[in-house]
């Protein structure tokens, strides 16, 4: 990050209480997402295993789908964060509405691939004979929900950049309930099989668009703001969303790699890196909501012409994310006994899984730095320099988890090739803060 001179108590209390206030939230709202296929998984699993199994590989292909278009949100908070700093509140909805009609159109260009092609894509993630049958209903009724679940993330966005995140909590709280009740019913209740299980989460996501929708419009009639959909807007929206669409794309690649690369260690290290991976991706929730406090804190700074405020919050924010990632470290190594235990009770995977695990923990402080300065940079707009940093951490990861196999060292060397990676990636954020060039004022970068 640029030097500057040190950031007087009281301006780091107002930091602090705006980073809990906006992350706190953020942290509960990431966290019900995923429980919407963890309730899917139990309410399923009671069908029977070809069921259970249909269910996996469709929501892996779902999950896929619409985290790959994770932009919408991302780039929402901060076009809209932006406008807000800017004091420009219609404008700023007009934003957020142009990046809701965009996630509308990618919803229904999905559902065109999707439902033509579900046997195709169920075949390709290898569905057994039993199982395929069943992932193909799911995948196909569930595509039907796609354009909500998009709505939702563009409309979060909006939300978040409107330095709201109390809101996509009571949302998909109320989402998460919804899901598991009608699921329930249409499953059992209803007698619709794995088929009511994917009405009900169309439903539920369908609900939780339409609240988002409500909130939406109400605000953009209190500002004044156009609904009508603006083609110059969308487009926009769309060349902004562009960069952090390769970002994640190359993101998925390197865990996709590293999944491979495991599988071709043998069965118990495949088995541990699950485990691994599960415990990551929950720490990276954790890590994300002080980056989504980024993406809407640091757009509101530029967006109101104060660089230094945004340096300020900046600085913060990165202390914030060593300390948690500290403290996440510490947690993991001192709950490893327990925690392996909880999924698996074979010694092989156990003993497979440990010095991976140590690994994990070692790693958070850095991976604190990583979240934050992404979403700082996120919250910037500076999606193209995100794109070019991830394709080259992709580019050292790739060949050094590839040779892992050939050279040894099994699943922990793996996971110090993933530190490798979070290393890499720390080095390219650093280096763009500490350059200041991300830091463009204005309404707009």
């Amino acid at each position: 990050m640029t030097q500057a001179p040190a950031t007087p108590r009281n301006v780091r209390r107002r930091h602090d209480r705006e980073i809990v206030t906006l992350a706190v939230p953020a942290f509960g709202a990431l966290v019900a997402e995923p429980l919407f296929v963890m309730a899917d998984s139990a309410i399923v699993g009671h069908l029977g295993t070809a069921q259970l199994a249909g269910l996996g590989v469709a929501s892996a292909l779902l999950t896929t789908a619409v985290s790959v278009f994770v932009f919408l949100a991302y780039a929402t908070t901060a076009a809209v964060a932006r406008r807000v700093g800017a004091g420009d509140l219609q404008a700023a909805i007009r934003q957020g509405m142009d990046g809701i009609w965009l996630a509308l159109l990618l919803g229904a260009a999905v559902i065109v691939v999707v439902l033509p092609a579900a046997p195709a894509l169920v075949d390709l993630f290898g569905a057994s004979d039993t199982a395929a049958p069943y992932a193909t209903t799911y995948l196909r009724i569930s595509s039907l929900g796609i354009p909500a679940m998009l709505a939702v993330l563009a409309a979060t966005g909006v939300l978040r950049g409107l330095q709201d995140t109390r809101t996509p909590l009571y949302v998909a709280v109320a989402g998460f309930v919804a899901n598991g009740a009608l699921n329930a019913v249409l499953v059992y209740g209803a007698g619709l099989g794995i088929a009511g299980s994917a009405w009900g989460t169309v439903i539920a996501q369908c609900g939780m668009a339409a609240v988002y929708l409500v909130v939406v419009v109400r605000g953009a009639r209190r500002h004044g703001a156009s609904l009508r959909p603006d083609a110059a807007g969308i487009r926009a929206s769309a060349q902004a969303g562009a960069p952090l669409l390769v970002r994640t794309l190359s993101l998925r690649a390197i865990l996709m790699i590293a999944t491979a690369v495991a599988a071709r260690l043998g069965d118990a290290d495949i088995a541990a890196h699950q485990i691994i991976l599960s415990l990551w991706s929950l720490l990276a929730f954790a890590l994300d909501a002080i980056a989504i406090a980024g993406q809407a804190i640091i757009g509101r700074y530029l967006g109101a012409g104060d660089a230094d405020g945004a340096r300020a919050a900046c600085r913060r924010m990165v202390q914030w994310g060593i300390a948690v990632g500290l403290v996440l470290g510490a947690l993991v190594v001192a709950s490893r006994p327990v925690f392996l235990a909880l999924f698996t009770s074979d010694a092989a995977v156990q003993d497979a899984a440990l010095p991976a695990l140590v690994i994990v923990a070692l790693c958070q402080p850095v991976s604190g730095i990583v979240f934050v300065l992404d979403g700082v940079l996120m919250g910037a707009g500076d999606g193209p320099y995100l794109a070019r940093a991830m394709l080259v951490t992709l580019a050292v990861f790739a060949p050094v988890a590839v040779l892992v196999p050939t050279l040894g060292g099994g699943l922990t060397a793996l996971w110090a090739a993933m530190t490798l990676m979070m290393i890499v990636r720390m080095v390219t954020l650093w280096l763009r803060s500490r350059s200041g060039r991300w830091i463009v004022t204005g309404a707009t970068r």
